[in-house]
């Protein structure tokens, strides 16, 4: 299984690696920035609800 996957992503590479450049950075923004946005969206959240759950600990008063 794990052969199947390393050798699909060696033909990704070799398939991205003979593109143009131009091509290349289009396909890495379209890629790359969602990727991105992703990741730090999920962070985001997390860090919120852990800010909230190390609120409710204190009282109001503090």
């Amino acid at each position: 299984m794990m052969r199947a996957v390393a050798d699909w992503w060696d033909a990704v590479e070799l398939w991205i690696t003979q593109l143009p450049f131009p091509l290349q950075v289009v396909l890495a923004i379209v890629v790359v920035l969602p990727l991105c946005w992703g990741t730090s969206a999920g962070v985001d959240r997390l860090v919120d609800l852990a800010a909230a759950q190390l609120g409710r600990d204190r009282p109001n008063g503090s």
